[in-house]
């Protein structure tokens, strides 16, 4: 048997990828975050099979349910938002997995900040505004972060922030941010992305925490910061497709300017 790491991607069950639904449709087994993932995704899971919701349950419980399918020669859908490799807690489950010598895999998922770039529609990386993106969270209640990943050593690169797990301490982020990117710097919150209920409040350092606020939006939201959020209009073409920047799939157009 194999514990199928799964993501769902951020809500909509149209960003599931062929082969996550296929193994879905395959496992006996299905555990889901069922908080953050659509049940119209587990339906799919195959009659019969068992599927639980491990929102109520301890990583002993869920690691206890793929023991006993392992044991029963069961495939494991391990179900979760997003990408599993972005806060996804699957490194203790893996853990315990190669512990007990119980095969895995994982299938990637659509994350949250690019599904929230297709509903803006917009691209994140626009040639000399913006080349990288920062994809961190806050200290809350959750696990503390490293000792040099601080928000204000990302704030130094200016660069496009992708900021989890901080709409309740949006102050402290302003705090941080504005010396570095400014009052006016546009800023996106994006809630429930890809669900029927989505929500995206823009604005600018200064003023968006009165607008989550007023929209009484606390939590299952990613906040994102950079200039590129703004109308960028002024901006180079890329190179890719520049007739005087050949490569080895397009030779030189004659005649282009260099």
């Amino acid at each position: 048997m194999t514990v199928h790491f799964i993501g769902a991607g951020p809500g909509d069950p149209e960003l599931l990828t062929l082969k996550a639904l296929r193994l879905i449709r395959a496992c006996k087994v299905c555990l889901y975050a069922g908080s953050l993932v659509p049940a119209e995704v587990v339906a799919e899971a195959p009659a019969g099979a068992r599927v639980l919701d491990t929102a109520p349950m301890t990583l002993d419980d869920t690691h206890a349910e793929i023991v006993a399918a392992h044991a029963a020669g069961l495939d494991v859908a391990r179900v979760h938002s997003g990408d599993p490799s972005l806060y996804g807690a699957i490194a203790e489950q893996i853990r315990r997995l190669r512990a007990d010598g119980i095969p895995y895999d994982i299938v990637p998922g659509v994350p949250a900040y690019a599904a929230a770039a297709a509903a803006l529609g917009q691209e994140l990386t626009v040639p000399e505004v913006a080349q990288s993106i920062v994809l961190t969270r806050v200290s809350m209640k959750s696990t503390s972060m490293p000792e040099h990943e601080t928000l204000e050593n990302f704030a130094r690169s200016r660069t496009t922030l992708a900021i989890h797990l901080g709409v309740r301490n949006l102050r402290e982020i302003e705090r941080v941010l504005v010396p570095h990117y400014g009052a006016d710097c546009p800023v996106v919150v994006a809630y429930r992305v890809g669900w029927p209920d989505q929500m995206f409040l823009r604005g600018t350092l200064a003023d968006i925490r009165e607008k989550v606020r007023a929209a009484k939006i606390t939590r299952t939201a990613l906040i994102l910061v950079g200039p590129v959020l703004g109308e960028v209009r002024d901006f180079r073409d890329s190179a890719l497709y520049d007739p005087a920047s050949p490569h080895v799939l397009r030779p030189k157009v004659r005649g282009a300017a260099v």
